[in-house]
C-alpha cells in the first residue's frame, strides 16, 4: 500500500507532467522555469529539436512553436507511469500531440505525434521539478487534405 507521501508525491509529480503540457499549448515558454531544475537536461531531438539546457529549450520552443507556424497544438498526456525513490523520481508519460502547421497560401495542415516522455524528477524546496526529459518516438501521421474541416 502506498504511503500517504508517496500518494502526495505522485499526484505532485502528474499535476507537473500536465503543467507542462498547459504552459506548451498556451506558450508561455519562460514558465517552463518553474517545472525545470536550473541544471535540467532536454532532448527533443527524436523529431529534430533541440537537446540541451533549459535555456537552450526555452529559445528553440520560442521559435519552432511560433503561433505564425503552429497556430494551434494540443498535448494531451496520460498513462503517467512513475517510479519513486526517496527525493528522485523516474517516470515515463505518454503524449498524443496533434499540430496544426501553417502553410504559405494561408491554409493549414494537421498531423499528429505520438510519443513517450522518458522523465527524472527531483524533489527541490519549491516542490517536484523535471530535472531530465527525453522525447522517444512512438508514430506520426499526416492527415490528408481531404481530412480538413
Amino acid at each position: 500500500m502506498l504511503s500517504q507521501q508517496e500518494l502526495s508525491d505522485r499526484f505532485e509529480i502528474q499535476d507537473l507532467v500536465f503543467r507542462y503540457a498547459h504552459l506548451i499549448d498556451s506558450r508561455q515558454f519562460d514558465e517552463l522555469r518553474d517545472l525545470f531544475t536550473e541544471d535540467a537536461h532536454i532532448d527533443y531531438s527524436v523529431y529534430g529539436g533541440s537537446v540541451g539546457d533549459l535555456e537552450t529549450t526555452i529559445v528553440f520552443l520560442k521559435e519552432a512553436v511560433a503561433t505564425s507556424t503552429f497556430p494551434n497544438c494540443q498535448h494531451l498526456n496520460a498513462n503517467v507511469q512513475v517510479t519513486l525513490d526517496g527525493d528522485s523520481a523516474k517516470g515515463r508519460v505518454m503524449c498524443f500531440n496533434p499540430m496544426e502547421m501553417a502553410k504559405p497560401d494561408g491554409s493549414t495542415h494537421t498531423f499528429m505525434l505520438g510519443l513517450w516522455y522518458v522523465d527524472e524528477y527531483r524533489r527541490t524546496p519549491g516542490g517536484w521539478r523535471i530535472s531530465r526529459r527525453v522525447e522517444e518516438k512512438s508514430w506520426a501521421f499526416n492527415t490528408p487534405d481531404f481530412m480538413q474541416f
